[in-house]
């Protein structure tokens, strides 16, 4: 992958692991891909890392199920629950596929370029 292709994952990387609503299991596979660059160990890191952020990321439907859902309510609280479940129909609504939180955004970002990091 070129210099200016591998910072653009980088920088994207580092929104991901600062976002708030990044999981701890995505952090850490991102900060392992991190350290894989350049190493023997680096195809398997970025393996792991798509894997999962293809298991993190949520796509808008899920996220207006769960939103509008007991569960979403106990989670946002109910006020805050609707205002998601409302914010996931309008962006599905202008062609989101995915929530739009800064570590969903991040890693679509990062799957967009999928193919480099698995090569």
């Amino acid at each position: 992958m070129n210099q200016e292709a591998l910072q653009v994952i980088i920088d994207k990387t580092h929104a991901l692991m600062n976002a708030h609503s990044c999981c701890k299991e995505a952090k850490a596979a991102a900060q392992a891909w991190l350290d894989a660059i350049g190493t023997e160990n680096e195809a398997e890191a970025a393996k792991k890392y798509v894997e999962e952020l293809e298991a993190d990321i949520m796509p808008v439907d899920q996220l207006i199920a769960f939103a509008s859902s007991d569960t979403g309510a106990q989670v946002f609280g109910a006020e805050q629950a609707k205002q998601v479940a409302a914010h996931a129909a309008e962006i599905k609504a202008a062609g989101a596929k995915y929530c739009d939180c800064p570590a969903c955004a991040a890693a679509e970002a990062i799957l967009e370029k999928k193919a480099l990091l698995l090569k």
